[in-house]
């Protein structure tokens, strides 16, 4: 019985996994595409504003879902770190 049960928890945790990685896959298409827009009307890759706009919004959603703040915001920075990197690449050339 504990063994269907630990089984049933990892289908579900690989389903979750499964999504995270789609979602990410998606929200990375539309930070390239952004990337594209900005190297083509000369914009900076990173704002600032933005991203701390994005930090708050994202630390209240993880308060309000019973999440750690503090790690919903490393991910979103660890995510918003290399969007910028790939913007950089696009800028660069």
């Amino acid at each position: 019985m504990a063994d269907e049960r630990l089984e049933d928890y990892r289908r579900s945790i690989d389903n979750i996994d499964a999504a995270l990685v789609h979602m990410l896959a998606e929200r990375f298409k539309i930070t390239q595409a952004v990337g594209r827009y900005k190297a083509t009307h000369g914009l900076p890759p990173a704002d600032p504003a933005r991203e701390a706009e994005q930090i708050d919004r994202l630390r209240a959603l993880a308060d309000a879902a019973r999440l750690d703040p503090d790690f919903s915001e490393k991910f979103l920075r660890f995510v918003i770190d290399e969007v910028i990197r790939h913007h950089e690449r696009v800028r660069d050339g």
